[in-house]
Parts: C-alpha cells; sequence; structure tokens
C-alpha cells in the first residue's frame, strides 16, 4: 500500500479524552507505519475552543465542574471513568493538580503561529508540551506568560510569538467544528471519527480512506 494519508485532528488542550485519543492515534499511525512504510502522513492540528466565553483569566476548575454536572459526586464519577480510559493508553491525568478552567483561545493561536515558524517536530513538542502543562503539571495555560514560557522551551522565540496572544479580547476562530464535539478526526475528507476511538478503530479508517488510492493505482 502507498499514497499520502492526510489526517486533521480536531481538539481542545482541556479536553481529556482529546489527549486519550491523541495516544490512541500514535498506536494506529505506529502500526500503519509498521505494515506500509510507504504511506506518507501528513498530520495537522485544529483548535476548537470547546468554551470560547470563559474569561481570560479563566474560572476555578473544581467549581466549574461542580456545576457542569451537579454534585460532586457526579464530578468524582466523571473522573474516575476519564482516569480508567487514560490509564488504558498509559496515561496518567492528575485532576487533582488543576486549579484553572482556562479560556484556551490564546493555547491555539499559540499553537497555529508556531506551525508556521517551527518544523514539524517541533510542532509536536509544543503540542504535547501544552497537554502535560493543562493535565499532568497544573499549570495555567490561559495565561501569555505561561505559553510563552512553554514555547520557548521548545525551541521558539518569545519574539516571534508574543503579538498572537490577544487573551479572550476576540474568540478564536475554529469554522464552526465545536458543533461537532472533539476529538474528531478527518482522514484523506472521506473517513471521519468522532471521540476517542481505540487504535485498531481509526487504523480500519485510515486503510478505507487509503483505498481508493490503492485501486486507482492497480486499475492504471
Amino acid at each position: 500500500m502507498t499514497g499520502t494519508l492526510r489526517i486533521n485532528v480536531f481538539f481542545d488542550f482541556i479536553c481529556p479524552w482529546c489527549l486519550i485519543g491523541k495516544r490512541q492515534l500514535e498506536r494506529a499511525l505506529t502500526q500503519l507505519r509498521a505494515s506500509h512504510p510507504q504511506v506518507e502522513v501528513e498530520l495537522a492540528w485544529h483548535g476548537v475552543q470547546l468554551l470560547p466565553h470563559l474569561p481570560a483569566q479563566g474560572v476555578p476548575f473544581v467549581e466549574f465542574y461542580r456545576q457542569r454536572l451537579g454534585s460532586v459526586e457526579a464530578v468524582q464519577k466523571r473522573q474516575a471513568q476519564v482516569r480508567q480510559a487514560a490509564q488504558s493508553v498509559g496515561l496518567s491525568i492528575d485532576f487533582s493538580g488543576i486549579s484553572t478552567m482556562p479560556n484556551t483561545a490564546d493555547a491555539h493561536r499559540l499553537l497555529e503561529r508556531a506551525a508556521e515558524l517551527g518544523s514539524v517536530a517541533q510542532r509536536d513538542a509544543l503540542l504535547e508540551r501544552l497537554f502535560a502543562a493543562y493535565f499532568h503539571r497544573g499549570e495555567d495555560i490561559g495565561n501569555s506568560a505561561t505559553l510563552l514560557s512553554i514555547a520557548e522551551s521548545c525551541g521558539y522565540p518569545r519574539s516571534a510569538l508574543a503579538d498572537c496572544l490577544e487573551g479572550a479580547r476576540a474568540l478564536y476562530n475554529d469554522g464552526g467544528m465545536s458543533a461537532r464535539g472533539v476529538p474528531y478526526f478527518i482522514f484523506n475528507r472521506r473517513q471521519a471519527l468522532s471521540g476517542a476511538q481505540p487504535a485498531e478503530v481509526l487504523l480500519q479508517a485510515m486503510y478505507q480512506a487509503l483505498a481508493p488510492d490503492v485501486a486507482g493505482s492497480q486499475s492504471a
């Protein structure tokens, strides 16, 4: 099997299922590359702001989820479910370390600008570091100073990124993708999947997206 596989992933940094889905995608890609090393993969990440109307400084994390889910018990049940799913892909998510539910507009703008400036490896490192900042380190990824420090640790100059941070003055334009929910995967504009699907399901979608290219090359 040969050809190009273009994968568009829509996500938000505050969604644990997006991080879990990222790990599942990485597993699926490892399997694809092992079985079909000739396939060229192009991976694009698109930010989706799930909570666009949060203030620039964010809101208290614990209170946000208590109001959203209705009770402390409901929050604990949901978090236990997420932790179990995370553990199945080798992740440890520390909700107790998160103090702020941030406005993610600037985090998305930062990654978008960084993708234009650096290499794919740099972008991937920054994406991973931003997820880790929120779910593992309890850092406020709505804070501009924090975002610039994270970017700098991934090799980006602050001077090239500072002007893209706008706080909550403007909504992040996600092209209306928030209505679909995240994570959301599109393969070669032919196959689409929603949610943190198992690696096997993502891999099957990859094969199906590549199949028309394979059929075309065989009939040529």
